[in-house]
């Protein structure tokens, strides 16, 4: 998952900054510093998934192009990337900007994810979207506020942001009969968890996983709202953030899987949907 230098130091510390990370809508009047612009870019550059599926970014001028959304205060300059219609290229989405908001966060950037609160037309001028292409989330950067708007602090609250749902209700084996508890869950114990602490879009959690054997089999759990008007959904950008963490915590914990798109044909209900499963290899 994680190559080269840069890289290599995210790997080290990834389950410490998933653990840690915390949405940031208040930011500093501080300006963000060129280096860690260019350091921003140089890494998205480099970033790889297991689609390639290829996302451009840029780093965008809120006050040049009118950006803004209604939960951020204090934001100067935004992370935004587009990525070319193709199947899964939300799940590609999600998987690479988690990539590039975890190496933000690890040099102390501020950061969070945004969909629906945005001028999103003036987004897609700045990014100069054409009709292949879609924009499924962007992301303030900056230096955190030492105190939280109330704005922030309400939002939090009401989207419960710093609860997730017990693991047994996320993750299953062998189908979706019998729950995993965290007592059982043996080597996946930490990839799983990492999983569970993911961000997700108004905090759905919509990943279910199947752990049969050697196989673990991701599904996203469906809600109403989340389909743009355009066809793109916004919870497969939340799969691939999950599948990015799973992949994250196999790093952590000394182990390799193949990633493959081969529905198992478990029986599972109707509101769930296959996405993708990672085959472990042996030790």
């Amino acid at each position: 998952m994680w190559t080269g230098t840069e890289y290599a130091n995210l790997s080290e510390n990834i389950s410490e900054l998933i653990y840690c990370r915390k949405s940031v809508r208040t930011f500093q009047k501080r300006p963000v510093d060129d280096k860690d612009r260019e350091r921003l870019l140089s890494f998205a550059a480099n970033i790889q998934t297991p689609y390639d599926l290829p996302v451009e970014y840029r780093i965008l001028d809120a006050e040049a192009y009118g950006l803004s959304s209604p939960v951020i205060l204090g934001a100067q300059i935004y992370a935004a990337g587009k990525i070319r219609r193709a199947p899964h290229a939300e799940e590609a989405f999600g998987y690479s900007f988690e990539q590039l908001l975890l190496y933000a966060a690890s040099f102390g950037l501020g950061t969070v994810w945004i969909a629906g609160t945005m001028d999103r037309k003036a987004f897609e001028t700045a990014m100069e979207l054409k009709e292949d292409e879609i924009l499924p989330c962007v992301s303030p950067l900056g230096y955190p506020a030492e105190k939280r708007s109330v704005r922030e602090t309400m939002m939090r609250k009401g989207i419960r942001a710093d609860s997730r749902l017990p693991f047994a209700q996320l993750f299953f084996q062998k189908d979706f009969t019998l729950p995993l508890a965290a007592a059982d869950a043996d080597r996946l114990h930490e990839p799983l968890e990492l999983v569970r602490r993911a961000p997700s879009a108004v905090n759905k959690q919509p990943w279910r996983v199947v752990v049969d054997g050697d196989n673990v089999h991701f599904y996203e759990k469906k809600s109403k709202g989340f389909e743009s008007d355009t066809g793109w959904d916004l919870q497969k950008v939340d799969m691939g953030i999950a599948l990015c963490h799973f992949a994250a915590g196999l790093d952590v914990t000394g182990q390799s899987a193949d990633f493959v798109i081969d529905d198992p044909g478990i029986c599972h209900p109707a509101d769930l949907a296959y996405i993708a499963t990672y085959r472990l290899k042996k030790a």
